[in-house]
């Protein structure tokens, strides 16, 4: 197997981007089950129960990041096999991550399936979007030395930053390391990563909860 730089085999490096794109995969598809409830009338009833739609909003996000931690936790064990090698205390720092990841991206299908009326169609678009950010968020490649229109779509994808810090804290890169992000002229850090994922989960799962007070 040929290195990619840093002694930083293709296995190496496309394993943190599996755990993420199957977590990302996982979470995204919560969407459909808030589809399903509306098309068999069951949405209908949640919204008229005496509570908060804030509160099924949020707990939307988190079931569906509930329900894709196990699915990257399953990827982590696989580890061994494919020659990765990870302490305890990297597979601690793996799941908040993933848990993270699987929220943002969980509040972003769950706002979609909000707006969106049948099966079909949130099928359809969650097509369009959910491929195009696996394949432009570094999972299967190195984001450095693309061409320029690539690169602006890979530091405008969310799942671009998500991935990144769980392939950090596998990889243990350095601030050098030709596999971190740059924005602007400024390397991103763990830290750097992990406030961009979570601003935009916070920003996704606020736009959900207007959108379940909208709803009528």
């Amino acid at each position: 197997m040929g290195f990619l730089s840093d002694g930083v085999d293709f296995i190496q490096f496309m394993f943190p981007g599996i755990i993420g794109m199957t977590v990302l995969m996982s979470s995204f598809m919560a969407g459909v089950s808030l589809v399903w409830d509306r098309e068999f009338g069951f949405l209908k009833e949640v919204l008229v129960a005496p509570i908060s739609r804030t509160s099924v909003a949020v707990g939307k996000t988190f079931g569906s990041a509930t329900v894709a931690l196990p699915t990257g936790i399953i990827i982590l064990l696989l580890a061994p096999l494919v020659g990765v090698s990870l302490s305890v205390s990297t597979v601690l720092g793996i799941i908040p991550l993933m848990f993270l990841l699987a929220a943002a991206m969980g509040s972003l299908g769950i706002l979609l399936a909000t707006r969106i009326k049948s099966m079909q169609a949130f099928q359809v678009v969650m097509q369009m979007l959910m491929f195009p950010m696996l394949f432009l968020s570094g999972v299967f490649f190195p984001v450095d030395g693309l061409p320029g229109w690539m690169n602006v779509l890979v530091k405008i994808n969310p799942a671009t930053y998500g991935i990144a810090p769980i392939r950090q804290v596998i990889l243990g890169g350095s601030a050098d390391s030709p596999f971190n992000i740059s924005v602007f002229g400024h390397t991103m850090s763990l830290w750097d990563n992990i406030i961009v994922i979570a601003l935009f989960g916070l920003i996704m799962t606020l736009l959900a909860m207007w959108s379940f007070h909208s709803q009528e």
